[in-house]
């Protein structure tokens, strides 16, 4: 049932969330985005009556409590984003948190103190699992960010909610949009994949190639492309055990009628610096001592063209070293060219830690059709694996690792 269809009134419901936000020297949160996405869930259950426990990891805690990996150095935060005070337990499970969690009135939340200070949750310990779901007696996964890992909190307490399981509204949006580009996309399709290594990529590209009209490749694993074909490519970075895989890349899109885009000009400089010595050059004429780091003024062009005509845009990936300023041309104009498709109705999907930080730093977001909050969850899902925090939820039986818990 679609999570929009539920009623919660007078449920503890226990909600999995993605609070994994970056926090200064002085534990303040620097970027909310992940928070704020949640805020849909977490207020039509409380506005429905019911009482909200929420979960999350925080960094990576190495043994136990550690002071900067607390999450309650987020309550005073999240109580202003849903406008009421929010409770804090020091714990995850035991006697105290399944107290403050029976006393939770109608329409309070409470957040349990980081799941990876026990090393159960990312063991997916069905114990521990167990455990937490003596809080509640409906269980919502709106953490998609997670959905790859089969931890206890993510996937395995979902076995002790066989019928009162859900996703939440974020992770429902998530899949949704991601069907979109996977099943029956209108075409032209255009996959735009950069970023630094092939390596990282070629499970997506593979799952993508019977799906999409074109496929722009762009950022560092360009040049490993270039190299394949007999190009120079000077001091450019380059996986030179991907070589062959970039060929058969190529050889496949052609066998399948696929438009494989790849940089004819790039931007090189003779040192990774934003203050470096730059200038444009053929990608495959690059000089020793040089290394490109963004895509050329005639491949924007060309890149451009093929993102207008499309009907749906997939982007995971930059096209040079946006962080530098020097190097942000190509990106941006991608960034852009992808929001004037969206205008003129084409469907867009922005995922990927560097896409989306490209996306938030143009403050383009809300000009595309959806950007997705899964990083390594996305990816995974592009490839065509089935994704355990997801699998949870569907399925009736329940998740099981195939290892003793």
């Amino acid at each position: 049932m679609p999570f929009s269809d539920l009623n919660f009134a007078n449920k503890k419901v226990l909600v999995r969330v993605d609070f994994n936000v970056p926090l200064n020297a002085d534990f303040k949160i620097t970027d909310d985005t992940r928070m704020k996405a949640v805020l849909p869930t977490i207020t039509k259950i409380i506005s429905e009556g019911g009482s909200v426990i929420l979960m999350s990891h925080l960094g990576r805690p190495k043994l136990g409590f550690e002071e900067r990996f607390s999450l309650k150095h987020l309550v005073s935060h999240l109580s202003q984003l849903i406008q009421q005070d929010v409770k804090f337990c020091e714990d995850s499970i035991g006697e105290k948190a399944q107290r403050m969690a029976a006393e939770l009135a109608t329409g309070e939340v409470l957040l349990l103190e980081n799941l990876r200070f026990y090393k159960h949750e990312t063991a997916g310990n069905l114990y521990f699992a167990e455990e937490l779901s003596k809080l509640a007696d409906f269980y919502v996964n709106d953490a998609f960010g997670s959905a790859h890992r089969a931890h206890a909190s993510t996937t395995m307490v979902a076995n002790f909610f066989p019928e009162n399981k859900s996703f939440g509204n974020l992770l429902e949006n998530e899949i949704n949009n991601l069907e979109k580009v996977l099943t029956a996309p209108k075409k032209p399709f255009t996959a735009i994949i950069g970023g630094a290594k092939v390596s990282g990529k070629i499970n997506v590209i593979e799952n993508l190639m019977d799906k999409v009209t074109d496929i722009i490749i762009g950022g560092g694993m360009s040049y490993t492309f270039i190299k394949a074909q007999g190009g120079n490519i000077g001091s450019s970075l380059v996986e030179d055990n991907q070589i062959d895989t970039a060929l058969e890349i190529i050889r496949k899109a052609k066998k399948l009628g696929v438009n494989l885009h790849i940089p004819d000009d790039t931007v090189i400089a003779d040192s990774f610096s934003n203050d470096a010595n730059q200038a444009e050059c053929d990608i495959a004429e690059i000089p020793e001592g040089w290394m490109g780091l963004d895509i050329g003024t005639r491949t924007i062009e060309k890149f451009k063209t093929v993102v207008k005509n499309s009907a749906t845009i997939l982007w995971n990936g930059p096209m040079g070293v946006f962080e530098m300023e020097s190097f942000e041309k190509g990106t941006k104009a991608i960034a852009y060219s992808v929001v004037e498709a969206t205008a003129n109705g084409s469907y867009s999907l922005i995922g990927g830690g560097d896409s989306v930080a490209a996306i938030n730093k143009y403050e383009l977001g809300e000009k595309v059709s959806y950007v997705s909050t899964g990083g390594g969850a996305m990816l995974e899902y592009l490839e065509g694996q089935k994704l355990p925090g997801v699998v949870a939820i569907q399925q009736k039986e329940g998740f099981k690792l195939n290892e003793e818990q």
